[in-house]
C-alpha cells in the first residue's frame, strides 16, 4: 500500500501543479485584458482547489504510513542530526498544509468577490503565494532540502 501511495501522491503532484499554473496564467491575462470570469474559470479555480485537497489527504495518508514521519517522531537521538527526517516530517507537510490553506482561502475569497477583475486579481495573488510555497517544499531532484525522482515510482 505504501509504495502505491507514493506513486499517487507522486504523480497527482504534476496535475496539482499543471492546474495552479495555468489557474495563474488564466487569472494573469483575465486580469491584465478585463476579461470576464466565464464558467470555465470558475470550474478551473474549483477543480485546482479540489485537487490540492485529494493530494493533501493522499499526502496525510501517507505521512500515517511513512517509516521517515515515524523516524521524526520517535524519542530516539540518532535521527536528530538528519536534516532529510526533519525535511519530511515537520517542513514538508507543515508548508504543503501551509499552501492548501492560502489556496483554499484564495479561491473562497475569489468565487465571493463582486467584480470579474477582482476575482481574477485574487485569485492570481492567492494561488502564485501557494505555488511559491509548493516549490519550495516539494524534494526536487536539484534541491539542497531534500531529493527525489520527478516521478517516483516503487
Amino acid at each position: 500500500m505504501h509504495s502505491s501511495l507514493i506513486l499517487l501522491h507522486s504523480f497527482v503532484r504534476w496535475i496539482v501543479l499543471i492546474l495552479i499554473v495555468y489557474a495563474i496564467y488564466r487569472s494573469f491575462i483575465g486580469y491584465t485584458k478585463g476579461s470576464k470570469f466565464t464558467k470555465s474559470d470558475n470550474s478551473l479555480r474549483h477543480w485546482t482547489a479540489t485537487t490540492a485537497h485529494i493530494q493533501l489527504m493522499v499526502g496525510m495518508v501517507l505521512y500515517t504510513q511513512s517509516a521517515i514521519a515515524k523516524a521524526y517522531w520517535s524519542p530516539s537521538d540518532h535521527m536528530l542530526g538528519d536534516f532529510e527526517i526533519t525535511f519530511f516530517g515537520l517542513i514538508h507537510i507543515g508548508l504543503m498544509f501551509m499552501s492548501i490553506v492560502i489556496l483554499t482561502i484564495g479561491s473562497a475569497m475569489a468565487k465571493r468577490k463582486p467584480s470579474d477583475r477582482e476575482k481574477f486579481k485574487t485569485m492570481l495573488i492567492w494561488f502564485s503565494i501557494a505555488l511559491i510555497i509548493i516549490f519550495v517544499a516539494i524534494p526536487w531532484p536539484f534541491s539542497p532540502l531534500a531529493q527525489r525522482p520527478y516521478l517516483r515510482a516503487f
